[in-house]
């Protein structure tokens, strides 16, 4: 354990972000960044609090205005009273590995609010719009009382899905003048949207985004009493929208709180979460083991023919 680790007193740490320490807060999520062996016991003190805050979603491909959007829809959002926590995904930096934007710098607007947390993560490779430890940072804000925790991720685009499995509630952003951006998204982020946000609204072209979208949306089978996502035009540099936003946000959280799908989708979310630590920690102990070279000996035989791939992870398995 480094020396760095074994400074932290875990039990101190959550006392005082749920007491509104924005250090402490950010101490926590620092560990979970960095994968602190203290990990573990950050999440074991911090089960009991959790499970509180309503978790949004922000994608959308680059260029339609995510950070602008996040930044006024926590205007609107402590405007209501609300405490608002904001994860905003971003690209790695090649030299650090760290954030390559900052969204802190770009919603400094909001840097003296006590009642807003806002934390640049990095993506580090991972794939889907979201970085590994999201999960277990949005627990750390939730415990920490944070009423609304909005996730911003990446922004590359349809492959960017990962946050329908983090979120309640996702809002998917397009705006006027992205060529042929609707239909390019179609197959991946326009099928995972919850509320639907015309951005740049004040742009030649909004109102035929949203007819667009409208026909799309059309196509989906959906059910007599499912959730049918609206379509919000905004113009969030200048604030205006944000309110129906808000308004979208909290009739989707009723409704999955009606229908029971607000714990059907916290199962699924959690769920998800305990098989990627479950397929992490037997990685490593196939690496601890000597398991790399095990692998190896058991694709040759593979490919020899001398065991089928099943049989092979069975083995696998059995031995580790």
């Amino acid at each position: 354990m480094s020396r760095r680790s074994s400074a932290v007193h875990v039990p101190d740490l959550v006392e005082r972000a749920r007491a509104g320490e924005v250090r402490a807060v950010a101490r926590l999520v620092s560990l979970v960044e960095d994968e602190s062996p203290l990990l573990r016991e950050v999440m074991a003190a911090l089960a009991p609090y959790a499970g509180r805050a309503q978790v949004v979603g922000v994608t959308g491909s680059p260029g339609v205005g995510k950070s602008t959007t996040t930044s006024a829809l926590v205007r609107e959002l402590r405007g209501a009273g609300h405490r608002v926590g904001v994860l905003a995904v971003d690209p790695s930096s090649p030299f650090s590995g760290g954030a390559l934007l900052g969204d802190r710098v770009r919603m400094s607007d909001h840097a003296s609010d006590d009642g807003v947390y806002i934390r640049s993560m990095a993506a580090r490779g991972h794939l889907g719009g979201l970085a590994w430890s999201t999960p277990q940072a949005i627990r750390v804000l939730d415990a920490a009382g944070y009423d609304v925790v909005l996730v911003e991720t990446v922004g590359v685009g349809q492959s960017e899905v990962d946050i329908a499995a983090q979120a309640d509630t996702t809002l998917v952003l397009l705006a006027p003048g992205m060529g042929d951006g609707i239909q390019a998204a179609k197959a991946g982020i326009l099928e995972i949207g919850d509320v639907y946000v015309v951005n740049k609204a004040d742009r030649d072209g909004a109102d035929e985004v949203r007819r667009h979208l409208r026909s799309m949306l059309a196509l989906a089978e959906r059910t007599e009493d499912a959730w049918r996502p609206p379509i919000v035009k905004t113009v969030a540099r200048a604030g205006t929208g944000l309110d129906e936003v808000a308004a979208a946000i909290a009739d989707h959280h009723a409704w999955l709180e009606s229908t029971g799908e607000l714990a059907r989708r916290r199962t699924r979310r959690v769920r998800r979460e305990i098989e990627t630590i479950a397929v992490t920690a037997l990685r490593s102990r196939w690496a601890d083991l000597g398991g790399r070279s095990e692998l190896d000996a058991l694709a040759e035989r593979v490919v020899a023919g001398e065991c089928d791939p099943y049989a092979a992870a069975d083995e696998l398995l059995a031995d580790s």
